[in-house]
């Protein structure tokens, strides 16, 4: 799967939370300031082109809404980044967010329960 630009993941996350939208409406939830109407429509047809937007037609307008969901693209780049920082290791990324302390002791409990509850 494309990994997307930021200004297009940015799109998406919208289109991913109101799940069908017009190019006004995806403007309406872009933090200020915010960009022109056809920049916004530009990158909404560049992210249809690549397969992660499909449109319906209402006259001359169009509603997007998306062909890919968050959590398949989510496992991609997660699958990504595990690959290109961590030598494709979960320990070793977790030991990075540990050693960076950006994950608590009670968040790592967290994830040892939930691996204990999916092995049972």
């Amino acid at each position: 799967m494309q990994k997307l630009a930021k200004r297009e993941e940015q799109i998406m996350q919208v289109v991913w939370q109101l799940e069908k939208a017009f190019v006004k409406e995806i403007i309406d939830e872009l933090p200020d300031p915010k960009p022109h109407y056809n920049t916004v429509s530009t990158i909404v047809r560049i992210l249809e082109e690549k397969g992660f937007i499909n449109h319906k037609s209402f006259g001359n307008t169009h509603q997007y809404f998306p062909a890919i969901s968050k959590e398949d693209y989510q496992k991609s780049a997660v699958g990504d980044v595990l690959k290109n920082y961590f030598d494709d290791s979960y320990s070793k990324m977790v030991a990075y967010f540990a050693k960076e302390e950006k994950i608590s002791e009670d968040e790592l409990n967290e994830i040892i329960q939930m691996i204990k509850n999916k092995k049972q």
